[in-house]
């Protein structure tokens, strides 16, 4: 009890003896920063400030009415060297464009656990946010807009995390960087309602495992969220849109789980490329010109459930044998042609993507042009009671009649294709 008593009276004597620095236009931002104390918290009211900070106590640099940190093209705006630091309420820019550098806006170098970034405006430059080696962070609501003058090679990511674990990103707002938010060797992040557009990548994700990326939406870029060599991750509830290949790819991917998502709009809505053991549920699929790329041997993956709506192509599938989806609950497919005589919401003839006729489209893409033609629905008949012109497919034996999703048409509408 005693302890207690004394640890509580070290914690208030502590705050207590917390100080506001202020600096105003004029003044240095990097003096104050020497002169405060761990804890402190230096206050810059709004103006411009061209330096370069390096933060190496624990302290808040807390701007007021949004105060511009410029690094004036050079090296970075902000760098982190300590644990503890909140960066917070302000604009900052014109790093550096040296990628071997890795010049960014804000810097947080290894061993600086525990920093938050929130609620500031990341403009113009190579990279918006490094992390590496850094446990705990928080980004928070953050607005980061790359160097769209550059090419798309030439420009840093919008958010790195590298070499990290308990890293929170939620709420930015990422675009016009190479790719949005890339990750790598990280683990038990949480990627939560973050908005990225205009990038090659809206995620670039990799060897991190036991991990959450939800409710984010990204758009109108090369392609959404590219999950790669991963284990042990939740994808749910974003929506992947525009891009000019896939919505999600999940590659090298197992023991996950992809539900509730919305792909509508791109070349490929999935990619699934050497993906086994996962959960993949609930997802809209809507108005892509390929619903789904399988390949590399992704089997034994639970696909229940979901709604495949409008694709020019529902799924692409070459392997040497099946793939059973629905297994526990079948899944929508707009071009099914089968019936339901015993009105069980079922069809009663299996669904199959990919035969005979699909094969052929491929090779020949005018043939799309006669897809209605009684001369292809014979042969796609034809194809079916000779097992030998039988191509192997998805095949699923329960296929819903209708969609599981009430507000699909509203995807239809805002994304034709």
């Amino acid at each position: 009890m005693a302890l207690r008593i004394a640890t509580l009276l070290a914690l208030a004597c502590g705050s207590a003896s917390a100080a506001v620095v202020p600096v105003a236009p004029g003044q240095s931002i990097a003096a104050a920063i020497e002169r405060a104390r761990p804890g402190d918290t230096v206050l810059v009211a709004r103006g411009t400030y061209r330096e370069h900070l390096r933060i190496d106590k624990p302290l808040t640099l807390q701007g007021q009415g949004k105060p511009t940190i410029s690094a004036g093209g050079s090296g970075d705006a902000i760098r982190i060297t300590a644990a503890g630091v909140t960066v917070a309420g302000l604009v900052v820019r014109d790093s550096g464009i040296d990628l071997t550098a890795q010049n960014a806006a804000v810097y947080v170098t290894p061993g600086s656990h525990r920093v938050t970034i929130a609620d500031c405006d990341i403009l113009a430059s190579l990279f918006g946010i490094w992390l590496e080696g850094s446990d705990d962070v928080r980004l928070l609501r953050n607005v980061i807009r790359g160097r769209a003058d550059l090419l798309s090679a030439a420009r840093g990511n919008g958010i790195q995390v590298y070499a990290t674990r308990g890293a929170q990103v939620i709420g930015n707002h990422v675009s016009d960087s190479r790719d949005g938010i890339y990750v790598d060797v990280s683990r038990d992040a949480l990627f939560r309602g973050n908005r990225i557009h205009d990038v090659r990548y809206g995620t670039h994700y990799m060897n991190t495992n036991h991990s959450t990326w939800e409710d984010n939406e990204v758009y109108r870029s090369r392609a959404g969220l590219a999950l790669m060599e991963v284990r042990d991750i939740v994808v749910r509830r974003n929506v992947a849109w525009g891009h000019a290949d896939h919505g999600i790819m999940l590659r090298t991917i197992q023991d996950s789980v992809i539900e509730d998502n919305v792909v509508a709009g791109n070349d490929r809505g999935f990619f699934i490329y050497d993906a086994e053991y996962n959960v993949v549920r609930r997802n809209l699929v809507i108005n892509n010109r390929t619903g789904v790329h399988l390949s590399a041997g992704s089997s034994n993956n639970r696909v229940d459930d979901n709604d495949f709506i409008g694709n020019e192509e529902q799924v692409r599938f070459v392997a040497a044998r099946d793939v059973l989806w629905g297994r526990e609950r079948g899944n929508y497919w707009s071009n099914y042609s089968g019936w339901d005589q015993d009105g069980d919401a079922s069809g009663d003839v299996p669904y199959e993507a990919n035969d005979l006729v699909d094969r052929l489209s491929w090779r020949y893409p005018l043939m799309k042009l006669l897809g209605a033609s009684p001369a292809l629905q014979t042969l796609r008949f034809v194809a079916r009671q000779f097992p030998l012109l039988r191509a192997p497919s998805v095949v699923d034996r329960h296929p819903r009649m209708r969609p599981a999703s009430t507000d699909w048409k509203k995807w239809h509408d805002i994304y034709p294709h």
